[in-house]
């Protein structure tokens, strides 16, 4: 029997829970890697290649050069195996890092590992949400009603008016 014990998400103006993770290649990718250099579109995702994950990866890679314009890299999470995500990469043509979170405790840290229903069935799972974290490594945003086809647009929007 699950039982619902999602956390709460991280607050708002707080610094960004702290991780470090192998990305598609396997290569170990700390967030702190990021700081000072860029903002960070830090989005979790279910399952790669799945239909709805691979729709909001494509939208992310085709908006490389958006996202630049703000100074700002998109990282994908998943409870996938690097080598799942080096596929997934691969079949895609994805031009951004990927990390692998197999026990779920980055997703714990943020507060998207929780109860989720589909087809009358009720599981533990990564619930689809994104984060924005400027590059002083603070929270900045949280986005956890996340459109897969639109999300890449939602981000631009959201960069702009955090920008202005």
């Amino acid at each position: 029997m699950t039982t619902d014990t999602k956390k709460p998400f991280p607050k708002v103006g707080n610094l960004a829970p702290v991780f470090s993770l192998l990305d598609q290649k396997g290569n170990k990718i700390s967030l702190k890697d990021f700081r000072g250099k860029s903002n960070v579109v830090l989005y979790f995702y279910p399952k790669a290649m799945t239909p709805g994950c691979t729709v909001q990866a494509c939208g992310l890679r085709d908006s490389k050069k958006a996202l630049a314009k703000y100074d700002a890299v998109a990282i994908g999470i998943s409870p996938d195996a690097y080598e799942r995500l080096a596929r997934f990469e691969d079949k895609y043509d994805l031009n951004f890092t990927l990390l692998s979170d197999e026990d779920h405790a980055v997703a714990d840290k943020y507060g998207v590992w929780g109860l989720k229903k589909f087809m009358g069935k009720e599981f533990m799972g990564l619930i689809r949400t994104t984060f924005i974290i400027n590059k002083e490594g603070r929270l900045v945003h949280i986005m956890d009603k996340v459109k897969t086809k639109s999300h890449h647009d939602d981000v631009m929007t959201l960069l702009s008016e955090l920008d202005s």
